[in-house]
Formats: C-alpha cells, sequence, structure tokens
C-alpha cells in the first residue's frame, strides 16, 4: 500500500490552480532555515547558466545566498525566503541520469513522451533527507504550491521533466520543469478520471522547499 499524500496536500491539489493567494500564503508560513557556514556554502558551485530551480530548506548543499527582495522579485512577491539555497541549472539537470514517461495528459488527452531526471535524484543532489516522511513543496511559476513527500516522490516515480517530446518543456507552456508521473503504473490513481490524476502535477517548478521531520 502507498503512502498517502498529506491532507494539505490533497487540498491544494483539489483547488488546481483556480487560485495564487493560498499558495502564496503557504509559502509565507514555511519555516526559513539558518545560514549555512562558509564549508557548507562551498560545497556545491553555482551554475553556469541561468538556474531553472532553486531548492531550500533542509538541504546539505548550497550554492547561493539568501533571497534579494529587490532582484529576487518572484521569490519576493511569492513570500519565498531562505538564507542560502541550491539552485540548477538547464546543463546541470540534463547531466543527471534521465527517465522516460510516456503518460497520456489531462490537457488533450493524448499520450507524450517526457523525459527529465528523477525528481528524487534532484532532491538526492541537494543533500535532502533520506527519510520517507520528509516533506516536499513544489512550487510553480503562477504560485501554485503543491505538498508532497520524499517516500511519495519515490513511490511515484516523479520526473522533473525538462523535455517533452524530444524538445524542451517551453516557459509559456508546461516548463521549463514539469514535477511529473506517469499515473498508469500508480494503482492508487490510474482508476481515477483523467483530470484528478495529475493534481500533484505542478508545471513551471522553480522552487523547491524541504522540510524535515523530526
Amino acid at each position: 500500500m502507498g503512502l498517502s499524500p498529506p491532507s494539505f496536500a490533497i487540498a491544494n491539489a483539489m483547488k488546481k490552480r483556480e487560485f495564487l493567494a493560498g499558495a502564496v500564503a503557504l509559502g509565507a508560513s514555511v519555516p526559513v532555515f539558518a545560514k549555512p557556514g562558509a564549508a557548507g556554502a562551498s560545497a556545491a558551485s553555482a551554475p553556469a547558466s541561468t538556474p531553472l530551480v532553486t531548492l531550500s530548506g533542509a538541504i546539505a548543499r548550497h550554492n547561493r545566498g539568501a533571497v534579494d527582495p529587490a532582484l529576487d522579485q518572484l521569490f519576493h512577491k511569492q513570500l519565498v525566503q531562505f538564507d542560502a539555497a541550491y539552485a540548477l541549472d538547464f546543463a546541470m539537470l540534463t547531466r543527471m541520469p534521465a527517465q522516460t514517461i510516456r503518460p497520456t495528459l489531462e490537457y488533450d488527452a493524448k499520450p507524450h513522451t517526457l523525459r527529465g531526471p528523477r525528481l528524487a535524484d534532484v532532491l538526492v543532489q541537494a543533500g535532502a533527507p533520506s527519510n520517507p516522511l520528509t516533506q516536499v513543496l513544489l512550487r510553480a511559476i503562477d504560485g501554485y504550491v503543491v505538498a508532497t513527500t520524499v517516500g511519495q516522490v519515490r513511490e511515484y516515480g516523479f520526473l522533473l521533466a525538462t523535455h517533452i517530446d524530444d524538445k524542451p518543456l517551453a516557459l509559456g507552456g508546461l516548463g521549463p520543469l514539469w514535477a511529473v508521473y506517469d499515473p498508469a503504473g500508480i494503482p492508487a490513481l490510474a482508476g481515477k478520471p483523467l483530470k484528478e490524476q495529475f493534481t500533484l502535477c505542478p508545471w513551471g517548478v522553480y522552487h523547491i522547499q524541504i522540510n524535515a521531520v523530526s
């Protein structure tokens, strides 16, 4: 029997992308973790090009500093706060081992090939805790937030997809990154209506918050 989504994940998922204020408020409730020492901050090199996704919270690796309220406008407007984080660009993501899935998507009811690194591997890359109960908040560019866990990320086989049908996911479409799985391989989702199978799959993911559990 698989892990059940946290109750607040279900609430967010059912509302889908119909409102942003609640998601932004959720971002405000996320704790800010203390700034790591110099050794932790220098453990990973900074991206060579534009960062696409930033992980913060209970992670061991860092390659950037705190949110700048003047220049990090999307973080600032969505009330994302951190003292240090780990950012990945397109090259860093595509250097990771890629997986391919071919789900039938809710948007056009057609199968599409999606490719990218496993989200679980991205979490490991940033030094997230391995505890399956560790909370993972996936935040999209429109403010939509999905709450899941490390265990569910593994169980559902989430990808952080970079490509669709062999083309990079576009900003303005479903990209540049999409946290997505294939519902056909997940017993808890396979029998649901297509529109309900992707409620934990935010497109346009740009920030991932990791919250440790005691």
